[in-house]
């Protein structure tokens, strides 16, 4: 593969369908991006039959047999130990400098821990958070830690910020995104002690940090456009996601149930179709797969495990826009003259 080529790391046995929905994503992304290489590892007969589908990626992938898989039920901690496995062998791959990201269907806790283990965090970040792009009613909007550290701290908290603040800029060209911890209330006494001292970090050195905080938002404000980045301990966050996700889905059925029990609404069906077709569009979640770990030298980004081969698809043309701005770099370069720990204490201080 020549050097002017981008090359993607893909483990084909992630997920629930695989590798016959990451075989179907790697055929629709290498349309849409005709630079692009990938290097696919995993069962090299299970692939190769799947490949069969579609010959002309023979021409774009490289096939790297790996024996084992990680499963859903593998804890992390067994997992780092196997060098064997496609998930393993995939990231490896962008530590090595093989590929400029890897993308995975697979074990979310595994595919943390072998991402954090092999390409290490970047210097002034403590944990990495996962990272994901959503709609709200006037456009779309950055939300993290979804589900990779359950407890943090407040500097934990203001390090996902600057990060969050950082896509927001880069990947929704928004200059100055509007940037807001997620709470129960709304009132500065609300929340656990580290949410508390989270904002006052935040209120304190928004200026430093290059923020536009704008303080707390509860959950039911969420899609109505009131904050570009969502700033959460991953427990909170992704609650907070599934309950977004699981609120769209009861609403769509809701919507649908009720058309087929009205016969006046399926009159008035053909007037309704251009808006109920945008609606469905932007609320598709297969448009919005791909969440990133962010913090990470090295591009790591996790596909949904029940996706089909189209949100595949979006989940690696989502990791090549990131590789393309640079975004690891990025994150590096505009943390450089930032001290978290030295605002913290000096926060600490002020408080006593």
């Amino acid at each position: 593969m020549s050097d002017n080529q981008l090359v993607i790391s893909i483990d084909a046995m992630g997920g629930d369908h695989s590798p016959k929905v990451v075989v179907e994503g790697l055929a629709l992304a290498s349309k849409k991006n005709p630079d692009m290489r990938f290097l696919v590892y995993g069962d090299m007969d299970a692939v190769s039959a799947e490949f069969k589908k579609f010959p002309f990626l023979e021409k774009v992938c490289e096939l790297r047999h790996s024996p084992e898989v990680v499963h859903n039920e593998d804890k992390p901690s067994q997992v780092i130990r196997n060098r064997n496995t496609s998930m393993y062998q995939a990231i490896e791959a962008v530590k090595k400098g093989e590929a400029a990201a890897v993308v995975s269907a697979g074990n979310t806790g595994a595919l943390m821990a072998i991402s954090k283990m092999l390409l290490k965090t970047i210097q002034k970040i403590h944990r990495p958070a996962i990272v994901t792009i959503m709609p709200h009613r006037y456009g779309r909007y950055v939300m993290l830690d979804l589900g990779a550290n359950s407890e943090c701290s407040a500097v934990n908290l203001a390090e996902f910020a600057v990060m969050g603040n950082i896509l927001a800029k880069h990947a929704l060209n928004i200059e100055a995104p509007r940037v807001a911890l997620l709470n129960i209330g709304s009132e500065e006494m609300k929340g656990r002690e580290e949410i508390r001292h989270a904002l006052q970090m935040l209120k304190s050195s928004a200026e430093d940090l290059g923020l536009n905080f704008v303080g707390y938002i509860e959950p039911h404000d969420i899609p109505f456009g009131k904050a570009d980045v969502i700033v959460a301990d991953g427990f909170t966050g992704n609650v907070a996601l599934k309950s977004i996700e699981g609120t769209a889905k009861f609403a769509a059925a809701m919507i649908k149930d009720s058309v087929k029990k009205s016969p006046l609404s399926w009159l008035g069906l053909p007037f309704m179709y251009f808006a109920a077709r945008r609606v469905k569009k932007i609320m598709n979640p297969k448009l919005y797969n791909g969440a990133m770990f962010v913090g990470l030298n090295g591009l790591s980004v996790k596909s949904h495990g029940g996706t089909d081969g189209f949100g595949y698809s979006v989940a690696i043309n989502n990791a090549a826009t990131l590789v393309r701005q640079n975004f690891v770099e990025t994150v590096s370069t505009e943390l450089e003259d930032i001290d978290l720990e030295e605002i913290s204490q000096d926060l600490f201080y002020d408080v006593l």
